[in-house]
């Protein structure tokens, strides 16, 4: 990230972002096919898509990865779909274009599968093998293979990272119509205030719920999994109670293009990451906590159109409550009250 934050940002946050933002291009793929060969076991790397009813999109996808990251330079070892049931084509376009699929109900067939992204990505771990593994939503149009190294590529040139997530523009493309930053409105609505609110060192992620992004196997297999829409909240929260602000990265990424979703699908989505968040300040005891522990600003972004980074504006978030009329004294004084 080129853009140097304003200083009303956390200076820890201030400080992340200076170490750990960075783009695509900062790792060429040759750096990153050296330092995966100097890693040996540790740098194998799986990619992970979770799939349910995606076949307009997904045989692109696997195809580009399959023939830029696995055949012309072989970063990725292992390309996995992962179905969840769908009714389409999903899982013969994959195979076709040179993915192995397997189905959700195929891995640990001994506990009855719950619906929910959250819980593919949980079972693919029964399926992957490498110790770098990499999610990557099966919606996506316009697919550029530099998703992939980029958010990898922090993982296999520096050990102390541990997960790393894309930062990416999110246009709404609705209706024959474009709106450059509208996508992203849970995140926006409810997502951010609620890291900024009760978790700050994560203000700094400019897409939180992004479903690309990448960790350490060791890692992984030691977080618990939402099995629904909250899995990305819920993983980045616990992966900084796990292992710390500065084990966590992001990448930018450029442009994502994806399906987007209706008002109520969003809002079942919100509802669902909200849950995710107060189980995790329940669980930590912060719920009845006082309100010195939160965070009274938002941080948000904007892309910067000369530098092409991003900016980030934070803004405080306003907590002052008027009593009851019926306690001020003028107002008492005039309705007569005793």
């Amino acid at each position: 990230m080129t853009d140097q934050p304003r200083p009303d940002v956390l200076p820890e946050v201030a400080s992340w972002l200076r170490r750990r933002s960075w783009t695509a291009a900062d790792r060429p793929v040759e750096h990153l096919l050296a330092a995966k060969r100097a890693a040996g076991p540790d740098g194998t790397v799986s990619v992970v898509l979770p799939a349910l009813d995606e076949e307009p999109t997904v045989g692109e996808i696997v195809t580009r990865i399959r023939e830029e990251l696995m055949e012309r330079l072989p970063l990725v070892d292992e390309l996995v779909v992962v179905d969840s049931g769908s009714v389409d084509r999903t899982a013969e376009t994959a195979r076709a274009a040179g993915a192995r699929v397997v189905h959700r109900d195929d891995l640990l067939p001994r506990v009855a599968a719950a619906p929910g992204k959250g819980e593919v990505l949980w079972r693919s771990l029964l399926a992957t093998s490498g110790a770098i593994v990499c999610f990557v939503d099966a919606d996506l149009r316009e697919f550029d293979p530099a998703l992939v190294s980029g958010i990898v590529g922090p993982l296999l040139t520096d050990p102390g990272i541990q997960l790393v997530k894309a930062m990416y523009d999110r246009p709404l493309e609705t209706q024959g119509a474009v709106v450059p930053a509208g996508g992203g409105r849970v995140t926006e609505l409810v997502a951010r205030p609620l890291l900024n609110l009760h978790w700050p060192q994560l203000a700094g992620f400019v897409q939180p719920l992004g479903g690309e992004y990448a960790a350490r196997r060791g890692l992984l297999e030691r977080l618990p999994f939402p099995t629904g829409y909250g899995v990305e909240l819920g993983l980045l929260v616990d992966a900084l109670e796990e292992v710390g602000l500065d084990a966590l990265a992001q990448v930018d990424v450029g442009v994502r293009h994806h399906r987007h979703q209706d008002g109520q699908a969003l809002g079942r989505m919100a509802a669902t990451i909200y849950r995710t968040a107060l189980e995790r300040l329940d669980r930590s005891h912060r719920l009845k906590a006082s309100a010195d522990l939160v965070r009274p600003l938002l941080t948000q972004f904007d892309r910067d159109p000369e530098s092409s980074g991003f900016t980030a504006h934070t803004h405080p978030v306003s907590s002052l409550e008027r009593p009851p009329m019926r306690t001020v004294p003028e107002y008492r004084q005039r309705r007569a009250f005793p």
